[in-house]
């Protein structure tokens, strides 16, 4: 991860947890999903101003709904918001994520624990 765009990200976005040494992450999949913001953001898909009021939209709906609000469901809040802004902004459609998502399910499904979840034509099906 560029270390120059997560500062500058951590520096736009306040709600960012972090510490000393920058962004800090509860899984893997949070750090991905935090680069891919950061990457989306330097390819010019959206502001880091817009990111946060829309991360910030997504936070209040989830603590409507309920979420409790203890910062374990962060890096939620912020896949939603990045599958919204993509979806919003032309990059892909709800569709095209609703079925990429179903597909990493039914490989989650059949991939043994422990082992590394492979995507194959039939997820798709």
């Amino acid at each position: 991860m560029d270390a120059g765009a997560a500062a500058r990200a951590t520096s736009a976005v306040s709600s960012i947890p972090r510490d000393q040494d920058g962004p800090v992450f509860r899984a893997p999949w949070e750090a991905q999903a935090f680069a891919m913001a950061l990457t989306l953001h330097d390819r010019g898909v959206f502001t880091w101003p817009e990111w946060a009021a829309a991360l910030a939209d997504q936070i209040k709906r989830a603590q409507a709904a309920g979420d409790p609000d203890t910062g374990e469901t962060y890096y939620q809040h912020w896949l939603a918001t990045l599958e919204h802004l993509v979806a919003a902004k032309g990059v892909t459609t709800h569709e095209t994520l609703h079925r990429y998502r179903d597909a990493w399910d039914h490989a989650a499904d059949r991939t043994p624990h422990g082992q590394p979840i492979v995507l194959t034509a039939g997820d798709f099906e």
